[in-house]
């Protein structure tokens, strides 16, 4: 699928700082790059005489940024639908996720994650940051490439057709307390910080594609004397630097119980938050949590889909915009992957924590499904529809059962990703008609988690 230079004819179009969809907008691309943005006030339509974008490609419907998926765990795709009854908690669920991890080699995971790419591309996902921790054989003991893993992925994510933010995760201890990783943490660990970092620097991909960052699994997972070690990393690079925090009370009570803190503190104490830093979840700040968030410009990923799948709670989504703090989203565990519920779910579970409506615009919805997740990933140029930005470009039909008579602004309150219809990546044609191009989706999907799951 080569880069062409392409006219595109966008029914409606999203462009930044507006608050609703343009209607009749002609989006130019070369090299991969938007090169002109250009609403035409229907200048082009019956009643213009001759038609002088002819040759423009039409996009029926509503034309979007490329959607981010800011946080992704590519394996648990293959947890959907298996760990829903009974009763439970993280804690339960966590277990059952461990079975799924402990099956997974380079080659089963290639498959899996690039089902699951391709699946996130159907869904207008141009973009994803994976919070990889799967580093090593189920024994703990290195492959002879240490980071044979990380290279499934980039390479699945090329077959999929998207970029990759590679979070290359220190995982290290099992507990707040330090307690050793067990059996099948085991392959999480590289031992301490400086081997970890030893390790996710020797991996350097050159695709055009990917990038790498950091991540610190959480407060559970690093000591705390350690923690600075993989900030330091990310600083040098000026690389992106994810944490799980404050998803469960629990990580809370048992940091307050061993350091005296809450974990938003110790990670500030330690050098973690800052402009690169995204904090994943946040279901349960305090008051002064957030105002560090704020203060040093730490962003906030969402994943209201696994956070209500989990019963972790919901976040005070509210409070942290009236903050300052960017908002990003993320499917997380995939329980579902469609970035237009994850959207609408900021405002619908702020409805329900508030019993109140109307505290995030539709823009503002566009904005942390877009632009903040790519910027979160270290895509700064991805995002907008805008002269210089990178053609991403997802179109949603508007005539289907969900979204038929739905006015475009409201189409991320109504639309799923089943709505989703082209996907342009880098100006490259991804999906076309509702069908990835290169992926059996199903198909795929299907033999990746048969492969990995109990019979």
């Amino acid at each position: 699928m080569p880069v062409t230079a392409t006219r595109w004819l966008a029914e409606y179009a999203w462009l930044p700082e507006h608050a609703e969809p343009t209607p009749d907008v002609l989006i130019e691309t070369d090299g991969g790059r938007i090169t002109a943005v250009t609403p035409l006030l229907g200048a082009h339509g019956p009643d213009a005489g001759v038609d002088v974008y002819a040759d423009a490609v039409p996009l029926p419907g509503l034309t979007v940024p490329g959607l981010a998926n800011a946080h992704s765990h590519a394996f648990h795709r293959a947890l959907r639908g298996r760990t829903h009854g009974g009763r439970g908690d993280f804690w339960t669920w966590r277990d059952q996720m461990y079975g799924v991890a402990d099956r997974l080699d380079p080659d089963t995971y290639l498959a899996l994650a690039r089902a699951a790419y391709a699946e996130m591309a159907l869904a207008g996902v141009t973009c994803v940051g994976e919070f990889h921790y799967l580093h090593h054989r189920p024994d703990g003991g290195a492959y002879d490439d240490p980071n044979e893993m990380s290279a499934a992925l980039v390479e699945a994510a090329a077959h999929a057709g998207i970029r990759l933010t590679l979070l290359d995760t220190c995982y290290l201890t099992s507990t707040v307390d330090g307690q050793a990783l067990a059996s099948p943490q085991r392959r999480f660990g590289d031992g301490d910080a400086s081997r970890w970092a030893q390790r996710a620097g020797a991996f350097q991909p050159t695709d055009a594609h990917v990038r790498v960052g950091a991540a610190v699994h959480s407060v559970r997972a690093v000591p705390a004397d350690q923690l600075s070690t993989v900030a330091e990393w990310a600083g040098e690079r000026q690389a992106p630097l994810h944490v799980h925090l404050s998803e469960q009370p629990a990580e809370n009570d048992e940091c307050r119980a061993v350091h005296g803190r809450s974990p938003t503190a110790l990670l500030a104490e330690h050098g973690v938050l800052g402009p690169n830093t995204t904090a994943v979840h946040t279901t349960h700040p305090t008051s002064a949590d957030l105002t560090l968030l704020a203060d040093s410009r730490t962003g906030v990923c969402l994943c209201p889909t696994t956070e209500r799948d989990l019963a972790d709670g919901i976040g005070p989504a509210r409070l942290m915009a009236e903050a300052g703090i960017r908002l990003s989203l993320g499917s997380d565990s995939h329980a579902v992957i469609d970035l237009f519920e994850e959207a609408r779910a900021v405002e619908l579970d702020e409805r329900l924590r508030t019993r109140r409506r109307g505290h995030f615009t539709p823009a503002d919805l566009v904005t942390a499904a877009s632009s903040a997740g790519h910027a979160a990933l270290g895509w700064a140029d991805a995002g907008r529809i805008a002269v210089g930005a990178r053609a991403d470009l997802v179109t949603v039909r508007l005539d289907s059962a969900r979204t038929a008579g739905v006015p475009p602004v409201g189409a991320f309150f109504a639309a799923t990703a089943a709505d989703v219809e082209q996907v342009v990546v880098d100006g490259r044609l991804v999906v076309a008609e509702g069908r990835h191009l290169s992926v059996d989706v199903p198909a795929e999907l299907s033999a990746a988690i048969e492969a990995v799951t109990p019979r």
